[in-house]
């Protein structure tokens, strides 16, 4: 099947508009796949549906990228939601698709100039932020079209990427710099940087004053505090306990960093020693209060918008308050799911009202 005709039946085959009952909103999670490298055995290929209020049983998967036989998986390297405008955006290292989420519908896919990594979508839903595949340079993305509006370049191995929650500043991390560089979403220029850090900066976090940075670095199981207003490096603080190790995948000791959106605490990934280390968030540097084992090596971890669920890139679901384990993710044929890029997605009366964020974002107001 030519790859055209695979996403036109994709579209087809997209079911009607989820519902709820009137008023209510039900709350779904999206997984990416393959989420970890170009894993297949995490769950195939595809956006995977879980429906969290019927204790995550699995609702669909979304076509997205077709493999021919004998092929590999192409690595999916981000998702973004937008309950604004009703979209859901996949990367993989080179394209990025755009998904109606009251359809299923393809509505776009393109080939940005340089390959994508982890996009980030404005507050409104209509910009994207989509690094190139470790790249020079950062494209400025119309999330409506798929036409690109601008370059941002920094030669730093382009890689994760946050839009900040107030709107204004878009956080840009590379592979290969020390520093986590701070863009105006206006003018689409860096305004401002916060470093150096020990080493080059990996997963990261920002707390929704936008004061504070919570970053993973290379070599340091744990993971650094900076200033976001001055600029400065606050705090380096290392987990304690257990021997730092080698790992699976991406080289460094602790990649995945979250705040709770309430941020009174901070999770952090460990993958020599397949945990979760949670850290009281209400001190200053946090304090290591509590270790989770987890099934896999993690690398990302997020949580629900509402601060109940922890969701590990290893397909597990956590109670917060409690730290206790409450669902296994499997897809619709039995694999044990796992992927780095998911989000939550809230519906009301058959209409997106409310969508979560890939990154463990701080939600204080």
């Amino acid at each position: 099947m030519k790859r055209r005709d695979f996403l036109a039946a994709g579209a087809a085959m997209a079911l009607a508009p989820m519902a709820a009952s009137a008023g209510a909103a039900r709350r779904y999670l999206y997984v990416a796949q393959p989420g970890i490298r170009n894993y297949q055995q995490y769950g195939g290929v595809g956006v995977l549906v879980y429906d969290i209020d019927d204790d995550f049983a699995f609702v669909r998967r979304i076509p997205t990228w077709a493999v021919a036989d004998g092929k590999e998986a192409v690595n999916v390297k981000g998702v973004a939601a937008s309950a604004r405008t009703g979209r859901l955006w996949v990367t993989s290292i080179t394209r990025l698709i755009c998904i109606d989420l009251n359809t299923d519908r393809v509505v776009w896919d393109v080939a940005p100039a340089g390959g994508c990594d982890r996009l980030s979508v404005s507050p409104d839903g209509r910009t994207l932020y989509v690094p190139s595949f470790e790249g020079p340079h950062w494209n400025v993305i119309d999330g409506l079209t798929g036409r690109t509006i601008s370059t941002l370049k920094l030669d730093s191995k382009a890689h994760n990427t946050l839009w900040g929650p107030k709107g204004r500043h878009v956080y840009l991390e590379g592979l290969a710099s020390p520093y986590l560089s701070i863009a105006d979403a206006r003018t689409h220029t860096v305004v401002g940087r916060v470093g150096p850090f020990s080493a080059s900066i990996r997963p990261f976090t920002v707390n929704a004053a936008e004061t504070l940075a919570y970053v993973n670095v290379n070599e340091r199981l744990g993971f650094e505090v900076g200033d976001i207003r001055t600029g400065k490096v606050l705090h380096q603080v290392d987990v304690q306990g257990v021997e730092k190790g080698p790992v699976a995948r991406h080289g460094c000791p602790s990649h995945g960093i979250g705040l709770t959106p309430d941020e009174r605490e901070v999770w952090v990934c460990d993958g020599h020693n397949s945990a979760l280390h949670v850290f009281d968030n209400t001190v200053m540097p946090p304090r290591q209060v509590a270790t989770l084992k987890v099934r896999d090596q993690p690398g990302w971890v997020t949580f629900s918008l509402d601060g109940r669920l922890a969701f590990p890139s290893t397909g597990e679901v956590f109670d917060v308050a409690s730290r206790r384990l409450v669902k296994a993710l499997q897809d619709e044929t039995g694999r044990q799911i796992g992927s780095e890029k998911l989000v939550e997605v809230q519906v009301a009366d058959s209409r997106v009202v409310a969508c979560g964020d890939q990154f463990g974002i701080g939600r204080k107001r």
